[in-house]
């Protein structure tokens, strides 16, 4: 699993930007699967700036069970350009440090808002982890934001013999370059979460 932190903008900060909704159309382009990402071409030396994301509403500690715990995400692009080929998706899970220790999120459900239909929906992917791509914006314009409704839970069945560092999030991903080559570049709005100790 890839192992990293989110970078989130203080909420004093976000406040001096102009916000903007973006609407959220119901299909959307995916960055095509053989654009390799900007980190990869430039061998960690390219650094995205443009989207930064925060979070509000995620508990620091949660109760396992049925209860669902509700928080929003927005992702802002800050730079002066506008993103293309924007794509978001949503997750739920847990970073993994040592070998044998396993991930929340096949025991998490995690839903969206669909703004459309009025009605919360499920993101599960194949292997069974919570978690997908969420309906958006093709683009976003310069200091345009998108907003999304999230709620997640984690099931009373999670074994507890391992201490659980978890995160929920939106991540935004969209076409840049680095130097003459395409890539993909992205941003996150998530929080980090803990699981009761067994």
């Amino acid at each position: 699993m890839k192992l990293r932190r989110a970078l989130s903008l203080s909420a004093a900060t976000a406040a001096l930007l102009p916000v903007v909704v973006a609407a959220a159309p119901a299909s959307q382009a995916a960055p095509a699967a053989d654009i390799p990402s900007c980190s990869d071409v430039s061998n960690g030396q390219h650094h995205n700036n443009a989207l930064v994301g925060r979070t509000f509403g995620i508990p620091k500690a949660i109760t396992l069970g049925t209860h669902w715990m509700t928080y929003t995400a927005t992702l802002t692009n800050t730079s002066a350009k506008e993103l293309k080929s924007f794509e978001l998706s949503a997750k739920l899970g847990s970073y993994i440090y040592n070998e044998g220790e396993r991930d929340l999120s096949p025991y998490g459900d995690l839903q969206y808002w669909d703004t459309s239909q009025h009605a919360w929906k499920t993101l599960r992917q194949a292997n069974g982890n919570a978690g997908g791509t969420v309906p958006g914006p093709k683009t976003l314009k310069p200091r345009e934001s998108v907003h999304m409704q999230l709620r997640f839970r984690v099931s009373k069945d999670l074994p507890l013999d391992q201490t659980y560092d978890a995160y929920t999030g939106l991540t935004g991903t969209f076409i840049d370059r680095y130097h003459d080559t395409e890539c993909t570049s992205d941003g996150d709005a998530s929080g980090s979460f803990y699981p009761p100790a067994g």
